[in-house]
């Protein structure tokens, strides 16, 4: 059987102390810099710190280079060399979101390098070559893929055929604010309290207007593409990998958007419930234009087609993955929807994210590819960011007794989703090693 390689560790969090040493490299300055160089690349498009902090360590040591590495999710801290002599390189990032497509072709470059096929120097040029590269999508598929979200979910959510519209339109908002709010530093840190606010004001003035009784549901299905649910499943990983300061940070985050967008979501629902009646007198013809006929049991399927194809456009995986990011997506909702149906709820989503996890790793080694690509978005479909969003609007409503509720079934769910990818992890961890 063949040594671990890069895929492995970034799915499975491989011992590097197990990893026989290489005869790629030796302590050369070029071989430190395309170690610092992807740690900053892997970072910076979205690896969690165990996944990081491993991978790196094997990468150095098929290099023949003795490091440590500290992840956090704001700086990586590298230290090249023995204790004695030890150079320590403090790398300052900005947390990123996942960009399936970069880290599909980071991985190939460092098998690339570990299997010296590439020489560190190539290595490295290749890595600092992905920032000048264009996106993979265009923007107006960026924005359709906005709205298939929402829509998407908003089936998922089992409102009226009206409604999906309406989420539609509020997705195709969403994506708007995004992305003219990500372009100035003025706005980049207030980007999801700003689209709560103006998504649910326009949400909720359409409930009152034309009396659809769903402002709530289609808000929420407007806004799903900020909802931080993959950030507090990745931080509750984190904390149990023993990766506290990074776990600790990456929640802390979590929660932070969460309040912004409860704040910004408590702020539209006074502001549209105030607009929506006053229009509804002035125009009473407009009630009842939406169809509030029930969707037809096939919406479900088609959404689950639809959303994965969403999710691979917003996190920009390479198009030869998309098949998979479907497949993948696919499990993890089946999996959860009928064990949660049977056994529950949080052993529904446990099972979710271990079919995930376990398909994943097996999917990279066979293919020699990142599992994370396929991890992340079939995560995306399980995540409880919907009902953490809930959780937030009760307690900024004041109903603290809800709210604390709703929080304790986050955590739950959360805490279920981070030990069904752990349980992943370690099951095909074993089975490689009996194979070996």
């Amino acid at each position: 059987m063949a040594r671990p390689t890069l895929p492995d560790a970034l799915s499975m969090g491989e011992n590097p102390l197990d990893v026989p040493m290489g005869a790629t490299g030796g302590h050369s300055a070029v071989s430190r810099r395309f170690v610092l160089q992807l740690a900053r690349a892997l970072h910076k498009h979205g690896t969690p710190a165990h996944r990081l902090e491993t991978a790196l360590a094997i990468t150095a040591r098929r290099l023949g280079l003795e490091a440590e590495f500290f992840s956090t999710p704001t700086s990586i801290m590298v230290g090249i060399g023995n204790l004695d002599d030890q150079h320590v390189s403090l790398l300052r990032v900005e947390p990123g979101e996942p960009n399936l497509g970069h880290l599909s072709t980071l991985g190939d470059i460092t098998r690339g390098v570990i299997e010296g096929t590439l020489s560190p120097a190539e290595g490295l040029l290749q890595v600092e070559a992905l920032d000048s590269q264009p996106p993979p999508y265009p923007q107006w598929l960026v924005l359709v893929a906005f709205v298939c979200s929402s829509a998407a979910v908003s089936c998922f959510l089992k409102v009226r055929v009206g409604d999906v519209l309406t989420a539609s339109l509020l997705g195709l908002l969403t994506g708007v604010l995004a992305i003219f709010a990500s372009r100035r530093e003025s706005t980049r840190h207030v980007t999801e309290p700003l689209a709560a606010f103006v998504v649910t004001t326009v949400a909720f003035t359409i409930d009152g207007l034309m009396g659809t009784r769903s402002g709530f549901a289609t808000s929420l299905a407007g806004l799903v593409v900020l909802l931080p649910g993959l950030t507090f499943t990745v931080a509750l990983t984190e904390l149990s990998t023993r990766h506290l300061a990074s776990g600790t940070a990456r929640l802390s985050g979590a929660i932070v958007v969460f309040l912004g967008l409860g704040f910004g979501l408590a702020l539209g629902v006074q502001t549209g419930g105030a607009l929506g009646p006053r229009l509804h007198e002035a125009m009473p013809s407009l009630q009842g234009l939406l169809s509030r006929a029930t969707l037809p049991s096939w919406t479900e399927w088609v959404a689950l087609l639809i959303a994965p194809l969403a999710f691979a456009v917003l996190l920009s995986a390479k198009r030869r993955d998309i098949g998979t990011i479907v497949v993948a997506c696919a499990a993890a909702y089946l999996v959860s929807k009928f064990a949660g149906a049977s056994v529950g709820e949080q052993l529904g989503a446990f099972l979710g994210a271990f079919v995930v996890s376990a398909g994943s790793n097996l999917f990279a080694r066979i293919k020699r590819r990142t599992a994370m690509v396929t991890q992340v978005p079939g995560l995306l479909i399980l995540v409880p960011g919907s009902i953490g969003l809930r959780s937030m609007q009760s307690l900024i409503g004041q109903d603290v007794e809800m709210g604390i509720a709703t929080a304790f079934r986050v955590a739950i769910i959360g805490i279920s989703l981070a030990a069904g990818l752990l349980a992943g992890n370690v099951v095909t961890s074993a089975a490689n090693r009996i194979r070996r």
